[in-house]
């Protein structure tokens, strides 16, 4: 029986015992950083010495009360829209994916065209929806009606406001869940399936869960769409926060104060949305590790 012996251990050469190893220098890097903050502190300069930001005038109407009622009016057309948007695109989202082509026709053709009308035209359609049908009646489909209504009583302008607003974010609201539930691996459904699980725990236990992690990123970020998508409504006369700075410097004539605390409000609700998303995205996120 023969006893392998260790290979004999290797010393290293003079030569490479006296290598100096040195970081690798980036100076470009260095450049570019320091040409950054030198634009950055210019601009902030000029935010703080520039008289046409009128700051004074920007503090006074900042937390002015027309502004503070104008900025709860697009809070609630942001929370109206986005609930009855996602509403509906749960609905519509189904309807793409099922084996039934009349549902999934009508689903395919309702998000091609809400997704190809601009939200501005929209608006103004269901604002004007009198000039097309005097009156909307419930009866018997092409025979006579039963309960009569008219239209100008029946869509005021924040109606008009919130239709429009709801019915354009369905489309793309669909199209987010639906790309969720397809990011989810089918297997698992049928393993499910074949366990016996009924199908609405696969939807809750399963699919859900999982799909929401594809869902959140780009639903947050169409929520926050929304919210400055409510500055459109602004063509039909509805005292939010936009249409409200409008009113004031039109008044006044102090145009850029104005507009800055509608950006800064704007900003800050976006800010709050983030940090909303991102405990939503956690809760859901438990249990999985990229």
């Amino acid at each position: 029986m023969s006893v392998l012996s260790p290979p004999p251990a290797t010393t290293a050469s003079p030569a490479a015992e006296r290598l100096t190893v040195v970081p690798a220098r980036h100076p470009w890097r260095w450049v570019g950083a320091a040409a950054v903050l030198v634009l950055v502190a210019q601009f902030a300069h000029g935010l703080v010495t520039n008289p046409g930001w009128d700051w004074a005038t920007f503090a006074g109407y900042f937390f002015e009360e027309s502004v503070m009622q104008a900025l709860l009016v697009t809070l609630e057309l942001t929370f109206a829209g986005a609930v009855l948007g996602f509403l509906g695109g749960i609905v519509l989202a189904p309807m793409r994916l099922s084996g039934n082509p009349v549902l999934r026709s009508v689903s395919w053709t309702y998000i091609w065209v809400f997704r190809s009308v601009p939200l501005i035209v929209q608006l103004l359609f269901w604002a004007n929806l009198g000039y097309l049908y005097d009156t909307l009646q419930l009866g018997v489909p092409f025979g006579p009606g039963f309960l009569h209504v008219g239209t100008s009583s029946l869509i005021s302008s924040l109606g008009a406001a919130l239709i429009g607003l709801a019915l354009h974010e369905a489309a793309y609201a669909a199209e987010i869940v639906r790309a969720g539930i397809i990011s989810v691996d089918q297997r698992q459904l049928e393993a499910a399936a074949a366990l016996g699980i009924p199908r609405l725990r696969q939807f809750r236990r399963i699919l859900l869960p999982q799909a929401m992690r594809a869902i959140l990123p780009s639903a947050a970020n169409e929520l926050v769409n929304l919210l400055k998508s409510t500055s459109v409504v602004y063509v039909l006369a509805i005292g939010e926060l936009f249409y409200q700075v409008q009113v004031v410097y039109g008044r006044n004539g102090r145009v850029v104060p104005l507009l800055m605390v509608a950006t800064v409000w704007y900003v800050i609700l976006t800010a709050l949305l983030s940090v909303f998303q991102h405990y939503v995205e956690r809760h859901f996120a438990r249990g999985w590790r990229r």
